[in-house]
């Protein structure tokens, strides 16, 4: 929801004064005013540009998030909303729930967060609207399902089912991390034996073959480990230093620009074991997301747009649209699935059951849990995939070491038995 500025002049017994709110429109405006000035009239309302104060704040406060923002932990996060669900549900208002929480939130950002969203709900905003100024933060399927909750006029269950949805993320990107601990401790362990040996090691054999005279005679693994040797020598500084700014352009490019983000998420979905638990990650939520939505009873084309948020590659959410187009042309789910190519014939032939006999959030629960089998195999199995890549890699490294450094030792020897 985009916010917009009005300058609201009234007057307090008498006395004219003026005031800057930010609100949706004129009536929120209004209504924001009264919340806090129930004993003033409105002489005024005019919609007008972001204060002078206020944009120096929120530079100020973007230079500080930057350098140093502090992100909510996400278990922290699905504590708080699993708190809000029981509060919710033992028939508690809303205003105290989130009020309460958010004193008794252990994570310092997630206090701040409630703190606001509590004013902004005491000035007549709305759960989403308020939660909606933190989307960074919480997440689209948090605002998601928070708008849900205040549409259904069911907020405990909205708000467990984002717990148990943030909780299943969670654990994925826990059991990835596990997995991948070991690859990047072996790789990580081979680069540094790597500079030793060519900053340490290389350079003494280099002065032996000087003092032999063997430098132009010498094979070309040698000549590629003595070159590899100066450039880490000579220029291995300024390399790392194009790397981190290489990697922090990358990383911001990703970000803020759209067409080289999507490039980026289009390749991705191409890479190595990569592209695999992208892809099954994403179509896991989905799933997961749009059979509750379903199960809740909203309209399969709101729980479309809804399921939509949770998908982070861009590739896979252009592609996943498409259904919601194809429905609102008259096509059945089950055809609209099919038309974007990424379920598989089984998966199509079990939506098209639940579609026909009405059991369409049960057998997408069903294919929820495929694509959670189909990710944790990849996620189990990480190394099994890794260690023959890290195997082949380690033998060349081996191997260059070994010919570069042994080839001229050998071609001396018999050279000098020779003489």
């Amino acid at each position: 929801m985009s916010l917009k500025y009005f300058e609201v002049i009234y007057s307090t017994k008498g006395k004219q004064s003026k005031v800057v709110l930010q609100a949706a429109n004129r009536a929120e405006t209004i209504k924001i005013f009264k919340a806090r000035n129930p004993d003033s009239s409105i002489a005024k309302i005019t919609e007008t540009s972001v204060p002078l104060n206020e944009t120096i704040e929120k530079f100020k406060n973007t230079l500080i998030d930057a350098i140093f923002k502090k992100s909510v932990k996400t278990e922290f996060l699905i504590a708080s909303f699993r708190q809000l669900a029981v509060m919710a549900n033992a028939g508690i208002p809303i205003h105290d729930s989130v009020k309460e929480v958010g004193k008794a939130a252990a994570d310092e950002r997630l206090r701040s967060i409630f703190a606001k969203i509590d004013d902004d709900l005491n000035s007549g905003l709305s759960l989403t609207a308020s939660a909606s100024a933190f989307k960074e933060e919480l997440g689209d399927i948090s605002i998601a399902m928070i708008e849900l909750g205040e549409n259904t006029g069911n907020m405990a269950d909205s708000l467990k089912k984002l717990a148990d949805i943030l909780e299943e993320v969670n654990d994925n990107k826990k059991k990835f991390k596990k997995a991948i601990r070991y690859p990047l401790t072996i790789v990580t362990a081979m680069a540094i034996a790597f500079i030793i040996l060519m900053t340490q090691v290389v350079p003494k054999f280099r002065d032996i073959f000087k003092q032999l005279g063997a430098e132009e005679k010498l094979p070309i693994p040698t000549k590629i480990l003595l070159s590899t040797e100066s450039v880490l020598t000579n220029y291995g500084l300024y390399i790392l230093g194009v790397g981190i700014v290489g990697f922090i352009f990358i990383a911001r490019s990703y970000k803020q620009n759209p067409i080289f983000h999507a490039q980026c998420d289009k390749y991705m979905l191409k890479t190595y074991l990569i592209g695999k638990i992208i892809f099954f990650s994403n179509l896991n939520r989905f799933t997961l997301v749009l059979s509750e939505l379903i199960r809740a009873g909203i309209p399969v084309v709101e729980a479309l747009d809804t399921s939509l948020l949770t998908i982070t590659n861009t590739t896979l959410q252009e592609r996943l649209a498409l259904v919601k187009i194809s429905i609102q042309r008259g096509v059945s789910l089950t055809d609209a699935f099919r038309e974007t190519g990424l379920f598989e014939n089984m998966l199509i032939q079990m939506i098209q059951a639940g579609e026909q006999s009405g059991t369409l959030d049960m057998m997408l629960s069903k294919v929820t849990d495929y694509f959670r089998d189909r990710f944790n195999a990849i996620i189990d199995n990480l190394s099994s995939y890794i260690e023959p890549i890290l195997l082949a890699f380690l033998a060349c490294m081996v191997l260059l070491l070994a010919l570069g450094i042994f080839m001229p030792m050998w071609e001396m020897g018999a050279a000098a038995r020779g003489g």
